[in-house]
Protein backbone atom coordinates (compact mmCIF):
# COMPACT_ATOMS: atom_id res chain seq x y z
CA UNK A 1 0.00 0.00 0.00
CA UNK A 2 1.43 2.81 -1.08
CA UNK A 3 0.36 6.68 -1.27
CA UNK A 4 1.10 10.25 -1.38
CA UNK A 5 -0.22 13.35 0.99
CA UNK A 6 0.36 15.81 -0.66
CA UNK A 7 -0.58 19.55 -0.17
CA UNK A 8 -0.71 22.69 -2.87
CA UNK A 9 -1.61 26.22 -2.69
CA UNK A 10 -5.22 26.71 -2.76
CA UNK A 11 -5.63 30.22 -3.86
CA UNK A 12 -8.37 30.70 -1.79
CA UNK A 13 -10.59 28.35 -2.54
CA UNK A 14 -9.87 24.21 -1.30
CA UNK A 15 -12.81 22.29 -2.99
CA UNK A 16 -12.28 23.59 -6.61
CA UNK A 17 -8.13 22.98 -6.28
CA UNK A 18 -9.23 19.48 -4.78
CA UNK A 19 -11.33 18.79 -8.04
CA UNK A 20 -9.10 20.14 -10.81
CA UNK A 21 -6.12 18.00 -8.89
CA UNK A 22 -8.38 14.87 -8.67
CA UNK A 23 -9.64 15.62 -12.59
CA UNK A 24 -5.75 16.27 -13.80
CA UNK A 25 -5.20 12.39 -12.07
CA UNK A 26 -8.35 11.08 -12.41
CA UNK A 27 -6.23 8.80 -15.43
CA UNK A 28 -2.90 7.29 -13.56
CA UNK A 29 -4.92 7.83 -9.83
CA UNK A 30 -7.20 7.72 -7.05
CA UNK A 31 -7.01 11.04 -5.59
CA UNK A 32 -8.96 11.30 -1.79
CA UNK A 33 -9.55 14.32 0.14
CA UNK A 34 -7.03 14.67 3.29
CA UNK A 35 -8.36 16.51 5.89
CA UNK A 36 -6.20 19.07 7.85
CA UNK A 37 -8.22 21.10 10.40
CA UNK A 38 -6.35 25.05 11.25
CA UNK A 39 -4.23 24.57 14.37
CA UNK A 40 -2.50 27.50 16.57
CA UNK A 41 0.32 28.41 14.22
CA UNK A 42 2.84 30.13 17.21
CA UNK A 43 5.74 31.83 15.76
CA UNK A 44 7.52 30.54 12.06
CA UNK A 45 10.73 29.74 14.30
CA UNK A 46 9.02 27.31 16.28
CA UNK A 47 7.49 25.65 13.00
CA UNK A 48 10.86 25.14 11.90
CA UNK A 49 12.35 23.25 14.97
CA UNK A 50 9.31 21.26 14.90
CA UNK A 51 9.42 20.42 11.52
CA UNK A 52 12.88 18.51 12.48
CA UNK A 53 11.26 17.19 15.39
CA UNK A 54 8.37 15.56 12.80
CA UNK A 55 10.65 13.75 10.43
CA UNK A 56 12.13 11.88 13.51
CA UNK A 57 8.80 10.89 14.80
CA UNK A 58 7.82 10.15 11.71
CA UNK A 59 10.57 7.17 11.34
CA UNK A 60 9.56 6.23 15.28
CA UNK A 61 6.14 5.80 14.32
CA UNK A 62 6.51 3.92 11.25
CA UNK A 63 8.64 1.78 12.83
CA UNK A 64 6.87 0.93 15.78
CA UNK A 65 4.08 0.05 13.39
CA UNK A 66 6.10 -2.62 11.34
CA UNK A 67 7.02 -4.03 15.14
CA UNK A 68 3.16 -4.60 15.86
CA UNK A 69 2.53 -6.50 12.90
CA UNK A 70 5.54 -8.32 12.98
CA UNK A 71 4.84 -9.68 15.96
CA UNK A 72 1.10 -10.43 14.78
CA UNK A 73 2.39 -12.26 11.70
CA UNK A 74 5.03 -14.27 14.22
CA UNK A 75 1.85 -15.27 16.81
CA UNK A 76 -0.24 -16.16 13.61
CA UNK A 77 2.02 -18.28 11.95
CA UNK A 78 2.40 -15.78 8.80
CA UNK A 79 -1.75 -16.77 8.64
CA UNK A 80 -2.85 -13.89 6.14
CA UNK A 81 -6.38 -14.42 6.53
CA UNK A 82 -5.84 -13.91 10.40
CA UNK A 83 -3.87 -11.01 9.93
CA UNK A 84 -5.39 -9.10 7.64
CA UNK A 85 -8.48 -9.17 9.79
CA UNK A 86 -6.24 -7.93 12.92
CA UNK A 87 -5.07 -5.07 10.74
CA UNK A 88 -7.79 -2.71 11.62
CA UNK A 89 -8.07 0.65 12.38
CA UNK A 90 -11.06 2.07 14.25
CA UNK A 91 -12.98 -0.67 13.09
CA UNK A 92 -11.46 -0.03 9.12
CA UNK A 93 -9.67 -1.52 6.75
CA UNK A 94 -6.23 0.73 6.63
CA UNK A 95 -7.01 1.29 3.34
CA UNK A 96 -10.27 2.51 3.78
CA UNK A 97 -8.84 4.52 6.81
CA UNK A 98 -5.79 6.71 5.02
CA UNK A 99 -8.74 7.16 2.27
CA UNK A 100 -11.22 8.60 4.48
CA UNK A 101 -8.85 10.35 7.13
CA UNK A 102 -10.45 12.75 9.95
CA UNK A 103 -8.95 14.30 12.52
CA UNK A 104 -9.66 13.45 15.56
CA UNK A 105 -10.80 16.17 17.51
CA UNK A 106 -11.58 14.80 20.79
CA UNK A 107 -8.86 13.14 21.33
CA UNK A 108 -6.15 15.46 19.55
CA UNK A 109 -7.91 18.95 20.17
CA UNK A 110 -6.93 21.66 18.09
CA UNK A 111 -6.54 24.43 20.40
CA UNK A 112 -4.04 22.92 21.49
CA UNK A 113 -0.27 24.05 20.65
CA UNK A 114 1.31 22.04 17.47
CA UNK A 115 3.89 20.89 19.56
CA UNK A 116 1.50 19.97 22.52
CA UNK A 117 -0.53 17.92 20.02
CA UNK A 118 3.14 16.44 18.81
CA UNK A 119 4.06 15.12 22.22
CA UNK A 120 0.83 13.86 22.61
CA UNK A 121 0.56 11.66 19.71
CA UNK A 122 4.68 10.35 20.76
CA UNK A 123 3.30 9.79 24.36
CA UNK A 124 0.24 7.83 22.52
CA UNK A 125 3.10 5.95 20.30
CA UNK A 126 5.27 5.22 23.44
CA UNK A 127 2.43 4.13 26.04
CA UNK A 128 1.22 1.36 23.28
CA UNK A 129 4.70 0.31 22.89
CA UNK A 130 5.59 -0.09 26.38
CA UNK A 131 2.35 -2.06 27.02
CA UNK A 132 2.91 -4.31 24.57
CA UNK A 133 6.92 -4.81 25.40
CA UNK A 134 6.08 -5.67 29.02
CA UNK A 135 2.83 -8.48 27.82
CA UNK A 136 5.59 -9.57 25.61
CA UNK A 137 8.14 -10.07 27.97
CA UNK A 138 6.05 -12.05 30.74
CA UNK A 139 5.34 -14.40 27.37
CA UNK A 140 8.62 -14.95 26.38
CA UNK A 141 9.12 -16.11 29.88
CA UNK A 142 6.24 -18.61 29.37
CA UNK A 143 7.33 -19.60 26.11
CA UNK A 144 10.57 -20.20 27.16
CA UNK A 145 9.49 -22.02 29.91
CA UNK A 146 7.04 -24.29 27.83
CA UNK A 147 10.35 -24.68 25.50
CA UNK A 148 12.50 -25.90 28.23
CA UNK A 149 9.58 -29.11 29.14
CA UNK A 150 9.26 -29.69 25.40
CA UNK A 151 13.30 -29.91 24.95
CA UNK A 152 13.38 -32.61 27.84
CA UNK A 153 10.42 -34.67 26.43
CA UNK A 154 12.40 -35.03 22.87
CA UNK A 155 16.05 -34.65 23.59
CA UNK A 156 18.04 -37.74 23.79
CA UNK A 157 19.41 -39.33 27.38
CA UNK A 158 21.91 -36.35 28.26
CA UNK A 159 19.20 -34.09 28.80
CA UNK A 160 15.64 -36.06 28.32
CA UNK A 161 13.32 -35.79 31.07
CA UNK A 162 13.75 -39.29 33.26
CA UNK A 163 10.65 -39.64 35.01
CA UNK A 164 9.28 -42.70 33.64
CA UNK A 165 12.66 -44.07 32.21
CA UNK A 166 14.09 -45.11 35.31
CA UNK A 167 11.78 -47.29 37.89
CA UNK A 168 11.74 -47.44 41.33
CA UNK A 169 13.68 -50.95 41.11
CA UNK A 170 16.98 -49.13 39.63
CA UNK A 171 17.42 -46.80 42.59
CA UNK A 172 18.23 -47.22 46.14
CA UNK A 173 15.71 -45.14 48.06
CA UNK A 174 15.69 -44.13 52.19
CA UNK A 175 19.34 -44.77 52.78
CA UNK A 176 21.38 -43.48 55.43
CA UNK A 177 24.51 -44.12 53.21
CA UNK A 178 23.90 -45.42 49.81
CA UNK A 179 22.50 -43.08 46.78
CA UNK A 180 21.64 -43.94 43.30
CA UNK A 181 23.25 -41.85 40.02
CA UNK A 182 22.09 -41.68 36.99
CA UNK A 183 24.73 -41.52 34.41
CA UNK A 184 24.27 -40.96 30.56
CA UNK A 185 27.10 -42.73 28.54
CA UNK A 186 28.17 -41.91 24.71
CA UNK A 187 27.08 -45.31 22.77
CA UNK A 188 30.85 -45.14 21.81
CA UNK A 189 32.26 -45.35 25.43
CA UNK A 190 29.89 -48.09 27.09
CA UNK A 191 33.13 -50.56 27.21
CA UNK A 192 34.32 -47.75 28.73
CA UNK A 193 32.36 -47.23 30.94
CA UNK A 194 32.33 -50.87 32.12
CA UNK A 195 35.40 -51.12 32.88
CA UNK A 196 36.66 -47.66 35.20
CA UNK A 197 33.30 -47.15 36.93
CA UNK A 198 34.29 -48.81 39.96
CA UNK A 199 37.17 -47.21 40.04
CA UNK A 200 36.60 -44.09 39.43
CA UNK A 201 35.84 -43.52 43.09
CA UNK A 202 36.05 -45.48 46.62
CA UNK A 203 33.41 -46.55 48.18
CA UNK A 204 31.41 -48.06 44.66
CA UNK A 205 29.20 -51.18 45.10
CA UNK A 206 30.54 -53.63 43.06
CA UNK A 207 28.84 -54.51 39.85
CA UNK A 208 25.91 -51.92 40.68
CA UNK A 209 25.79 -50.92 37.51
CA UNK A 210 22.05 -51.40 35.19
CA UNK A 211 21.55 -50.47 32.14
CA UNK A 212 18.13 -48.85 32.04
CA UNK A 213 17.96 -47.28 27.98
CA UNK A 214 19.21 -46.69 25.62
CA UNK A 215 19.05 -44.71 22.68
CA UNK A 216 20.69 -43.69 18.93
CA UNK A 217 23.51 -41.53 20.98
CA UNK A 218 23.52 -42.58 24.77
CA UNK A 219 23.26 -45.55 26.85
CA UNK A 220 21.20 -44.86 30.54
CA UNK A 221 23.22 -46.90 33.64
CA UNK A 222 22.77 -46.88 37.54
CA UNK A 223 25.17 -46.88 39.68
CA UNK A 224 25.16 -47.26 43.65
CA UNK A 225 27.58 -45.76 45.66
CA UNK A 226 28.00 -43.74 48.91
CA UNK A 227 26.71 -40.68 49.11
CA UNK A 228 30.11 -39.18 50.38
CA UNK A 229 31.47 -39.68 47.28
CA UNK A 230 28.59 -38.78 44.92
CA UNK A 231 29.93 -35.54 44.52
CA UNK A 232 33.87 -36.49 43.36
CA UNK A 233 32.16 -39.18 41.52
CA UNK A 234 30.43 -36.55 39.10
CA UNK A 235 33.77 -34.57 38.67
CA UNK A 236 35.40 -38.06 37.44
CA UNK A 237 33.02 -38.97 35.23
CA UNK A 238 32.48 -36.01 33.25
CA UNK A 239 36.24 -36.51 33.13
CA UNK A 240 35.66 -39.39 31.02
CA UNK A 241 32.81 -38.08 29.26
CA UNK A 242 30.36 -39.63 31.50
CA UNK A 243 27.14 -36.93 32.36
CA UNK A 244 25.60 -37.90 35.60
CA UNK A 245 21.92 -36.61 35.01
CA UNK A 246 20.65 -34.63 38.37
CA UNK A 247 17.89 -37.05 39.05
CA UNK A 248 15.63 -38.15 42.25
CA UNK A 249 13.45 -40.29 42.09
CA UNK A 250 9.75 -39.52 42.73
CA UNK A 251 7.02 -42.34 42.71
CA UNK A 252 4.93 -38.65 41.72
CA UNK A 253 7.28 -36.84 39.39
CA UNK A 254 5.50 -38.16 35.77
CA UNK A 255 2.16 -36.95 37.59
CA UNK A 256 3.48 -33.29 38.66
CA UNK A 257 5.21 -33.06 35.46
CA UNK A 258 2.26 -33.31 33.30
CA UNK A 259 0.35 -31.20 35.43
CA UNK A 260 3.12 -28.41 34.89
CA UNK A 261 3.30 -29.06 31.12
CA UNK A 262 -0.12 -28.46 31.06
CA UNK A 263 -0.37 -25.56 33.02
CA UNK A 264 2.08 -24.04 30.88
CA UNK A 265 0.31 -24.96 27.83
CA UNK A 266 -2.29 -23.67 28.67
CA UNK A 267 -0.33 -20.15 30.51
CA UNK A 268 1.25 -20.09 26.82
CA UNK A 269 -1.76 -20.22 24.88
CA UNK A 270 -3.91 -17.62 26.88
CA UNK A 271 -0.87 -14.93 26.92
CA UNK A 272 -0.76 -15.83 22.79
CA UNK A 273 -4.17 -14.56 22.87
CA UNK A 274 -3.85 -11.78 25.41
CA UNK A 275 -0.63 -10.06 22.94
CA UNK A 276 -2.85 -10.75 19.88
CA UNK A 277 -5.90 -8.94 20.79
CA UNK A 278 -3.09 -6.15 22.72
CA UNK A 279 -1.55 -6.35 19.47
CA UNK A 280 -4.55 -5.40 17.35
CA UNK A 281 -5.78 -2.49 19.97
CA UNK A 282 -1.99 -1.15 19.24
CA UNK A 283 -2.16 -0.86 16.13
CA UNK A 284 -5.15 0.79 15.80
CA UNK A 285 -3.96 3.22 18.16
CA UNK A 286 -0.37 3.54 16.72
CA UNK A 287 -1.47 3.47 12.99
CA UNK A 288 -4.03 5.90 13.57
CA UNK A 289 -1.72 8.43 15.53
CA UNK A 290 1.18 8.00 12.78
CA UNK A 291 -1.54 9.13 10.11
CA UNK A 292 -2.05 12.03 12.29
CA UNK A 293 1.20 12.74 12.58
CA UNK A 294 1.66 12.84 8.72
CA UNK A 295 -1.12 15.35 9.14
CA UNK A 296 0.90 17.62 11.51
CA UNK A 297 3.45 17.49 8.77
CA UNK A 298 1.80 18.18 5.66
CA UNK A 299 0.09 21.30 8.01
CA UNK A 300 3.69 22.70 9.16
CA UNK A 301 5.33 22.29 5.87
CA UNK A 302 2.61 23.44 4.05
CA UNK A 303 2.63 26.94 5.95
CA UNK A 304 6.42 26.86 5.79
CA UNK A 305 6.81 27.31 2.43
CA UNK A 306 3.15 28.76 1.58
CA UNK A 307 3.21 31.18 4.33
CA UNK A 308 0.39 32.67 5.76
CA UNK A 309 -2.66 32.74 6.73
CA UNK A 310 -2.62 28.87 5.78
CA UNK A 311 -4.20 28.50 2.30
CA UNK A 312 -3.73 24.70 0.77
CA UNK A 313 -5.74 22.10 -0.09
CA UNK A 314 -4.22 18.18 1.14
CA UNK A 315 -4.92 15.13 -1.03
CA UNK A 316 -4.54 11.70 -0.67
CA UNK A 317 -3.10 10.31 -3.83
CA UNK A 318 -2.90 6.32 -4.81
CA UNK A 319 -0.80 5.81 -8.20
CA UNK A 320 -2.69 2.80 -10.40
CA UNK A 321 -0.75 0.19 -11.14
CA UNK A 322 3.02 1.33 -12.74
CA UNK A 323 1.51 4.90 -12.96
CA UNK A 324 3.98 6.60 -10.64
CA UNK A 325 5.75 8.71 -13.10
CA UNK A 326 2.99 9.84 -14.78
CA UNK A 327 1.38 10.77 -11.46
CA UNK A 328 4.80 12.92 -11.23
CA UNK A 329 4.98 14.21 -14.66
CA UNK A 330 1.25 15.76 -14.03
CA UNK A 331 1.98 17.43 -10.78
CA UNK A 332 5.03 18.57 -11.96
CA UNK A 333 2.74 20.18 -14.55
CA UNK A 334 0.98 21.57 -12.32
CA UNK A 335 2.71 22.92 -9.65
CA UNK A 336 6.75 22.58 -11.06
CA UNK A 337 6.66 26.14 -10.48
CA UNK A 338 6.48 26.24 -7.15
CA UNK A 339 9.91 25.53 -7.02
CA UNK A 340 10.27 29.56 -7.70
CA UNK A 341 7.18 31.00 -6.03
CA UNK A 342 7.09 29.59 -2.45
CA UNK A 343 10.78 30.56 -1.44
CA UNK A 344 10.73 34.36 -1.82
CA UNK A 345 12.64 34.93 0.80
CA UNK A 346 10.84 37.22 3.78
CA UNK A 347 12.97 39.61 6.05
CA UNK A 348 10.85 38.92 9.00
CA UNK A 349 11.71 35.30 9.30
CA UNK A 350 15.64 33.98 9.64
CA UNK A 351 14.74 30.85 10.23
CA UNK A 352 11.96 30.23 7.81
CA UNK A 353 14.63 31.52 5.27
CA UNK A 354 17.12 28.87 6.18
CA UNK A 355 14.31 26.24 6.25
CA UNK A 356 13.71 27.09 2.38
CA UNK A 357 17.33 28.00 1.69
CA UNK A 358 17.79 24.07 2.78
CA UNK A 359 14.92 23.16 0.82
CA UNK A 360 16.46 25.01 -2.23
CA UNK A 361 19.70 22.77 -1.60
CA UNK A 362 17.46 19.89 -2.45
CA UNK A 363 15.92 21.18 -6.14
CA UNK A 364 18.39 18.94 -8.07
CA UNK A 365 17.97 16.15 -5.97
CA UNK A 366 15.69 13.52 -7.87
CA UNK A 367 13.32 13.09 -4.76
CA UNK A 368 12.73 17.23 -4.03
CA UNK A 369 9.08 18.13 -4.60
CA UNK A 370 8.25 21.95 -5.75
CA UNK A 371 4.78 20.96 -3.50
CA UNK A 372 4.42 19.35 -0.19
CA UNK A 373 4.61 16.23 -0.58
CA UNK A 374 5.12 12.90 2.42
CA UNK A 375 4.83 9.28 1.15
CA UNK A 376 2.61 6.87 3.48
CA UNK A 377 4.03 3.25 2.80
CA UNK A 378 2.89 0.21 4.40
CA UNK A 379 3.23 -3.53 3.58
CA UNK A 380 1.65 -5.97 6.18
CA UNK A 381 2.78 -8.77 3.88
CA UNK A 382 6.75 -8.20 3.87
CA UNK A 383 9.20 -10.16 5.09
Amino acid sequence: MDYHLVSVPASGNRQNTFQNLKGKLAEFANTYSFSIPEFKIGTLDALVLLSDELVKYDITFEQSVNKIVDLMRTLLKDQQNELASCLKVNDKDVDAYVKSFQWNTMKYRTDKSLQETTELLHQDMVSADNVLKNKMNSYTQTKSALQALQRKETGNLSVKNLNGIVKKEHCVLNSDYLTTLVVAVPKSLVKRWYSVYETLTQMIVPRSSVKVAEDDEYALFTVTLFQRVAEEFTHKAREERFIVRDFQYDENAMEKQKKEAEETISSEREQQQIIIRLAKTNFSEVFSAWVHLKALRIFVESVLRYGLPPDFTSVVIEPKPKSQSKVEDSLMAQYGHLGGVYGQRSKKNEARDEHLDHEFQNVNDSSYKPWVQFDLHFDPIRK
